[in-house]
């Protein structure tokens, strides 16, 4: 084979190969999306070659140009019938470009894509009847057991007014802006968008009806969610207009109920539960949190006993179908600090689920809710 013969075959085999290089906020090939624009071999030596490689990211300064590069630097690298040595020059895209790409997505996505028949997406949707009993924080460890277990995960904070899942996740940046098209945060495996992300969300958040809907809507449908196996949604306490705005931009979601054991607690879940009777929502069942908090061996009931039960009963009595109590979780102190650190407590500090006792509930509860619903 000649030289130059040579060159374009190593040309045209790397194409396919950055063809496998997926850009890690779209979740599409970078040559799909246009990001590479060219692939220039330079022999050197025989069976030795200089590859340079020109990139054109999204957004300069992209946070995650270096791992986008790295990608790149491995296909090339790795090529088994030469030794190519990878030259990577990383530049933004133009203005007509990058408007071009976005309105191809946007095309391609049409609105909110979670309520379009046939979508993959489960949609989970994380209630309670009061605030503080931990509704969040079940929140942010279910999303990501269901990202330690392989799957793609996506989790919104609707809680618009007492919005917690970016100081769980340990998230301080802003989602990246498309040109008006929102790039979630990455966040121990789960796509985040929070109102808590942005600035000035310190700030009080007095929203009603039309405006706190509109948010909802933006998040599903002005943010590149990809094509998630699950959707978490942390909702505000209560049944108010966020469960309502939920239920009608998310027919296909599936409630599930916190409730801590005393009657306080879990008498007004159950209220949170019976807005499935106005709504299409199916509650898929009940997790009990503070269930009680072991000390040298002795589980202490600390907020009584029995309210997720109580709450599993009622449920499946008003609704006719059966609500199961799914999990019960201790009170444990180790919990709270490690996730008010930023990391979900129910992982390991390298990403992993836990294998011990809540890392078992958690992954039960996950496994439990990813299994098709009794409809009948």
């Amino acid at each position: 084979m000649s030289e130059q013969k040579q060159i374009e075959a190593i040309e045209s085999a790397l194409w396919d190969r950055l063809g496998h290089v997926i850009d890690p906020e779209l979740g599409r090939s970078i040559t799909d999306l246009g990001m590479i624009s060219d692939v220039h071999v330079t022999q050197t030596d025989t069976d030795t070659f200089d590859v340079s490689v020109q990139v054109e990211l999204t957004v300069p300064g992209c946070p995650l140009s270096d791992q986008i590069a790295a990608q790149i630097d491995d296909a090339v690298a790795s090529y088994p019938d030469a030794t190519l040595t990878p030259s990577i020059t990383v530049g933004a895209m133009s203005e007509t470009k990058l408007h071009d790409l976005v309105a191809d997505l946007k095309a391609q996505r049409r609105q909110n894509p979670f309520n379009k028949p046939g979508i993959k997406t489960r949609v989970f949707a994380v209630a309670s009847g009061k605030g503080g009993v931990g509704k969040s924080s079940i929140s942010a460890n279910l999303a990501a057991t269901f990202a330690a277990l392989g799957y793609d995960t996506a989790a919104i904070d609707a809680d618009i007014y007492g919005f917690s899942l970016p100081r769980l996740f340990g998230v301080h940046s802003q989602p990246t802006n498309l040109n008006g098209m929102l790039m979630p945060v990455t966040a121990w495996g789960v796509k985040l968008m929070s109102i808590g992300m942005f600035a000035g969300a310190d700030r009080a958040i007095l929203w009603r009806g039309p405006r706190l809907q509109r948010s909802l809507e933006q998040f599903l449908a002005d943010v590149w969610w990809g094509d998630p196996d699950v959707l978490v949604l942390d909702l505000a306490p209560g049944t108010g207009d966020m469960a309502i705005s939920v239920a009608q931009a998310l027919p296909n979601a599936e409630l599930v109920v916190v409730t801590t054991p005393q009657p306080s607690a879990s008498d007004i879940a159950v209220r949170s539960g019976l807005v499935a009777l106005q709504v299409p929502m199916r509650v898929r069942g009940v997790v009990e949190n503070m269930s009680y908090y072991e000390h040298k061996g002795e589980r202490l009931e600390i907020f009584g006993a029995g309210g997720g039960q109580r709450v599993s009963d009622q449920l499946t009595r008003a609704l006719g179908y059966d609500v199961p109590l799914m999990a019960q979780l201790p009170l444990d102190p180790n919990v709270r600090e490690t996730c008010e650190a930023g990391r979900p407590a129910v992982l390991n500090e390298d990403g992993s689920l836990r294998d011990d006792g809540l890392g078992q509930t958690f992954r039960a509860l996950a496994e439990h809710l990813m299994e098709q619903p009794d409809r009948r």
